[in-house]
């Protein structure tokens, strides 16, 4: 089971970490709005559910640091698509 994700304010970014390496998200927040723009998975951890772990993580992160998000990053849109619990955290 991989680590939690947590919130690196310093490199502005979601990270799951795990002996493999590192996976993340990129944001910019601008005005209470956290804008997701990027997610990356090492190549080696691709195809293990990895993703959706950080993507689910990321967006839990959000909803409790109270942020609305915008989702640029195809993978965080086709996340949100396929888990509709998460679309009440999507600015309009």
């Amino acid at each position: 089971m991989p680590n939690a994700v947590t919130d690196n304010t310093t490199l502005d970014r979601y990270e799951l970490i795990t002996d493999g390496g590192i996976a993340f998200v990129r944001y910019r927040t601008v005005d209470g709005i956290r804008t997701l723009t990027h997610a990356e998975v090492p190549k080696a951890l691709e195809g293990h559910g990895l993703g959706s772990a950080l993507a689910r993580g990321a967006l839990e992160l959000a909803r409790t640091q109270r942020y609305k998000i915008v989702p640029q990053c195809p993978f965080i849109v086709a996340y949100i698509a396929k888990h509709p619990e998460y679309r009440d955290l999507v600015a309009h």
